[in-house]
C-alpha cells in the first residue's frame, strides 16, 4: 500500500492519500460538462482536462485523505444546489476533489492535486473513460462509455457500502465531526 503525496500546483495545500493500491480505488476519466465547468470556473482547462476534456480522477474514501497544511485554503462550491460538493484551493484555483455528502464516504480526487511520478503503475491503469457524450472530439479509450458502466457502477456501490459499514466517511479533511462542510460551498447558479 502507497501513501500518495498531495499538494496544490503552488504547494500551499497539502496533503496525503493513505494505503492507496490499484485495487483500493478506481481511476476513471470524466468528461461530463459538470466536470469541465469546474475546471473552467477555476480557469484551469489547460492543467486539467485531457484533450477530450476529460479529468482523471482516483476514487477513494474521504478518511484515506489528510489534509496536513493549508486548511484555510480549501474552497467548495456546487455547480447546483443538488450536485456533487467541488474541493478547490483557492490559492491556486487547484481543484482537489468531489464529494458527495459528509455521510457519504466516497470521493474523487483530481489528479492535479496528486504528486505521483507514475500513476498508472501507483493508482492502476484507467478502469473507465465515462461521459464521452460531453467529450471534445472522438474518444477512442478501449473503455469508453456514454455513462458511467454498470460493471464500474457497481463496483464503486459495493465499495462505499464497504466504505460505510467500515466508517470510512470520517475522519473526513473536508467535513468536521457535525458532518458540516470545513467550507461552505458556493452555489453557482444560485
Amino acid at each position: 500500500m502507497s501513501t500518495i503525496a498531495l499538494k496544490c500546483e503552488c504547494g500551499a495545500v497539502q496533503g496525503r492519500a493513505l494505503n492507496i493500491t490499484p485495487q483500493s480505488g478506481n481511476r476513471v476519466a470524466c468528461c461530463c460538462s459538470d466536470c469541465q465547468a469546474f475546471v473552467d470556473y477555476l480557469g484551469r482547462r489547460a492543467v486539467v482536462l485531457d484533450a477530450h476534456g476529460g479529468t482523471e480522477i482516483y476514487q477513494t474514501s474521504q478518511s484515506q485523505v489528510k489534509i496536513d497544511t493549508g486548511h484555510d485554503h480549501v474552497k467548495s462550491l456546487k455547480l447546483s444546489p443538488k450536485g456533487l460538493v467541488r474541493w478547490y484551493a483557492d490559492c491556486c484555483n487547484t481543484p482537489i476533489a468531489n464529494t458527495m455528502s459528509a455521510g457519504l464516504p466516497f470521493m474523487g480526487v483530481f489528479h492535479s492535486f496528486t504528486d505521483i511520478e507514475d500513476r498508472k503503475k501507483t493508482l492502476g491503469p484507467i478502469r473507465a473513460y465515462c461521459q464521452i457524450q460531453d467529450a471534445i472530439g472522438t474518444v477512442t479509450h478501449p473503455k469508453a462509455h456514454k455513462k458511467f458502466p454498470l460493471g464500474i457502477t457497481g463496483r464503486i456501490l459495493r465499495q462505499i457500502v464497504t466504505w460505510k459499514i467500515q466508517g470510512k466517511n470520517t475522519p473526513s479533511p473536508f467535513y468536521d465531526e457535525d458532518g458540516k462542510p470545513v467550507s461552505e460551498p458556493d452555489i453557482l447558479n444560485a
